[in-house]
């Protein structure tokens, strides 16, 4: 599972900037929790887009997380870019004031979403477009909120494991104390990713790149160590997401349907 960093770091940076380019823009924008990968994903935007062209939006629930942000605005300030602290507490707040609940995951996903609308907004304000921050390991378990963390325009960071980000930001000179965080999601305080998951990324990592890259089978990573209630619940979290990774699905009635036969590229010649 070792990556090149360099020669990684080269292909992501000139896929943001191409990207870009191939819609007419030249700006981008991201969340930025503090965290690794948010931290990553700005690292790369910097480097492939003029400084004044990133937009990191910095987006607390009240003032619950106070070392992340810290953290956020430490990563703007190195790397020069633009950033905006937006508290989501108010409209979260206002909506589960009309519509009460105790469920953290029905908060957390709200204020997933609240986020990402946010995004879209000065997306649209600033005529940049949005750098997904989600991994290959969330994209694959499906953990992360469908319209929310996980809606993007371009996604630099999918096709990269959470560990292969963490060799990739050791390589880039993200800060110790962002790589050595506990991964979270940022949607209560005291939540992280591999306490809500009950998998450690090493192990999920290794067992999904045997799976999914390697296409081994069931039977086959068992039979190598893994364990089999570890198998069964990572292939269960993988299908049962399949939904989060495709755009909805259109029943064919016509001759030329939108993603069956209506395949026009932006790129085509005229």
């Amino acid at each position: 599972m070792k990556i090149n960093a360099p020669f990684v770091e080269k292909i992501l940076t000139k896929f943001i900037k191409e990207e870009l380019s191939k819609f007419h823009f030249s700006r981008g924008i991201l969340g930025l929790s503090g965290g690794l990968d948010s931290t990553v994903c700005a690292f790369l935007a910097s480097k492939a887009l003029d400084p004044d062209n990133v937009l990191c939006l910095i987006m607390p629930y009240g003032d619950t997380y106070g070392r992340d942000i810290d953290d956020a605005q430490d990563v703007v300030r190195f790397l020069g870019i633009r950033s905006k602290v937006i508290n989501i507490a108010p409209m979260v707040d206002s909506y589960f004031k009309g519509h009460p609940t105790d469920n953290k995951i029905l908060i957390g996903n709200k204020m997933a979403r609240e986020r990402m609308s946010i995004l879209y907004d000065h997306s649209a304000r600033e005529s940049a477009l949005i750098l997904g921050t989600s991994n290959k390991t969330e994209l694959l378990l499906g953990y992360g909120t469908i319209h929310g963390d996980m809606a993007c325009a371009i996604s630099p960071l999918g096709d990269l494991y959470k560990t292969q980000i963490r060799e990739l930001a050791q390589y880039m000179g993200v800060p110790e104390k962002i790589l050595k965080k506990a991964p979270t999601a940022g949607l209560w305080e005291g939540q992280t990713d591999e306490g809500e998951l009950g998998l450690t990324y090493e192990n999920v990592d290794r067992l999904l790149y045997q799976m999914v890259d390697k296409r081994r089978t069931a039977d086959e990573v068992i039979a190598e160590g893994f364990k089999k209630e570890m198998v069964e619940r990572v292939i269960a979290l993988v299908k049962n997401s399949e939904f989060k990774r495709k755009l909805p699905p259109i029943v064919k009635i016509s001759d030329r349907t939108v993603g069956h036969d209506f395949l026009f590229p932006y790129d085509r010649e005229k």
